[in-house]
């Protein structure tokens, strides 16, 4: 079908999933979103190659990480409004070429510098085309097939996720690290291939005239631009004076972003989400949990690669069992939550994968895998299949139903934000410093130190769902919302993007 044959952008979605045109929009999306997830699975196994090979700091990893981080979270929100303003398959398609050109900067940088500019641009095309990838599932698909199509793209993409170590560890060991970039080029030209065949065009309406908040989008760039710069500077070693002005910079544009968003007609963070009390308490949860799982994903690669000698593929495939519980369990607790409420799920989840952070105190360099690693990550995957879809059901029911996209967007954005910020201060909180991270007697103490302080986020998590948790609040709008057709909820990373009935 030509490209010039797609319905009006405002027809209603009609697309048959078992049609062969739905098949190809679903794989279409499905490699979108799975091409940004597998970037992100594979990076942190990465780094200690990159640092061996650019001569690079572990200051200069941690923008190396993060500048990806800080495009996406402060610009996520957007890159959804976007979609809904000029059309969401001419956004994935923006988003994809972006990401591509920037993924081929990546594989081709001649040194740190110009990798941490490249990746920053990479954040940029996955603010455009992640939102975009399931906003044009839901808006295509009959609404017949949108949970069947949902749960295929949630599972189909988690699948992707979990190939990330496998294919990200081989190619690291084979090829060269800067495959992990360059293999999205061709992905990229497949998927735009597909979309401009295929996807029709779709878009709000509504949305076309509301004005875009821009000035806030600036300020919470500013705001966590800020305060990363100076949280790695500080573990770099920088001067006072060379980390306390954009600190200064970052508190003051957050204060700034505040107060402009208290004031704007049609704000990028309504602070009205935050009048309920269960929608800021999951939130702060939120912070919590996906901080401490971004600092064990940031450092266990670099324990089990510097401290335990093991190569990239071992140490990409030493996590899988995180994903395969996830996998088999994640959409088993989203039903428990339904049964009993769920409070019970986000008090029991946390306190597991603590008691999977505090296991890893065990892996050091004389550790086996199956004795002192399996174990750990095993108990740690075991925690998060128990909260992370219980968690996202329970944000979307903290709401109002017109307002359960926005409100998993800042889920997601939060959750983001909380890996942005671990990785820019927990390796000057835990003592990894300069080239520490080259020696593995340092980085033996230092994840052990990063394994009790993720331990405590997790149990202060669990510690604000006993407290603000109530079943009465939840249970009404989780037992009114449909039953989920994924069997898997892949949430390693991050939140689901938006409510749907599959994920």
């Amino acid at each position: 079908m030509a490209a010039t044959e797609h319905p009006r952008p405002d027809a209603a979605p009609d697309v048959r999933l078992s049609s062969a045109r739905g098949r190809w929009i679903l794989a279409c999306v499905v490699l979108a979103s799975g091409m940004a997830m597998l970037d992100g699975t594979v990076v942190n196994v990465a780094l200690p190659t990159m640092g061996r090979d650019l001569g690079a700091s572990l200051s200069a990893l941690q923008w190396v990480v993060n500048a990806y981080m800080l495009t996406l979270s402060a610009l996520l929100l957007w890159g959804g409004a976007m979609g809904d303003r000029i059309g969401r398959r001419r956004t994935l398609v923006l988003g994809v070429a972006w990401f591509a050109l920037a993924s081929a900067l990546c594989g081709f940088a001649p040194g740190e510098g110009t990798l941490i500019a490249a990746r920053a641009l990479q954040g940029v095309g996955a603010a455009l085309l992640t939102p975009g990838s399931l906003a044009l599932v839901r808006s295509v698909f009959h609404p017949d097939d949108q949970a069947r199509a949902v749960g295929a793209w949630s599972g189909l993409t988690g699948v992707a996720g979990a190939l990330g170590p496998f294919l990200g560890g081989w190619l690291i060991d084979g090829p060269g690290w800067r495959w992990i970039f360059l293999i999205n080029v061709p992905i990229a030209a497949i998927v735009l291939a597909i979309a401009l065949r295929y996807v029709p065009e779709s878009r709000d309406a509504t949305a076309a005239d509301a004005p875009f908040d821009q000035v806030g989008a600036v300020l919470a760039a500013l705001c966590l631009g800020g305060v990363s710069y100076a949280l790695i500077g500080a573990s770099g070693g920088a001067s006072a004076v060379s980390t306390g002005l954009p600190a200064l910079v970052g508190v003051v544009a957050g204060i700034a972003f505040v107060l402009v968003e208290r004031r704007r007609a049609a704000p990028m963070l309504p602070p009205s989400l935050f009048a309920s009390r269960l929608f800021s308490a999951t939130n702060a949860m939120t912070l919590c949990l996906y901080a401490g799982i971004g600092g064990i994903l940031f450092l266990l690669p670099v324990q089990l690669q510097i401290a335990l000698g093991y190569d990239a593929l071992q140490a990409g495939t030493a996590t899988l069992p995180v994903t395969a519980l996830m996998l088999l369990l994640s959409a088993r607790a989203a039903d428990l939550a339904r049964r009993v409420g769920p409070t019970p799920p986000l008090v029991v989840g946390p306190a597991v994968a603590a008691g999977g952070a505090l296991l890893m105190l065990r892996i050091g360099p004389d550790s086996s895998y199956v004795a002192d690693v399996l174990p750990a990550v095993a108990v740690l995957g075991l925690g998060m299949s128990m909260f992370v879809a219980p968690l996202t059901a329970t944000v979307l029911a903290s709401v109002d139903a017109e307002h359960a996209g926005l409100a998993s967007g800042v889920n997601n954005t939060a959750a983001r934000v909380a890996q942005l910020l671990v990785v820019a201060g927990l390796p000057l909180a835990v003592g990894l410093s300069g080239a520490a991270y080259t020696r593995p007697a340092a980085v033996n103490a230092s994840f052990h130190r990063a394994a009790y302080g993720c331990a405590l986020l997790f149990l202060l998590a669990a510690a604000a769902a006993a407290l603000f948790v109530r079943p009465r609040q939840v249970r009404p709008r989780l037992d009114e919302a449909p039953r989920p057709q994924c069997r898997s909820h892949l949430g390693v990373t991050a939140p689901a993007l938006e409510p749907g009935d599959g994920h």
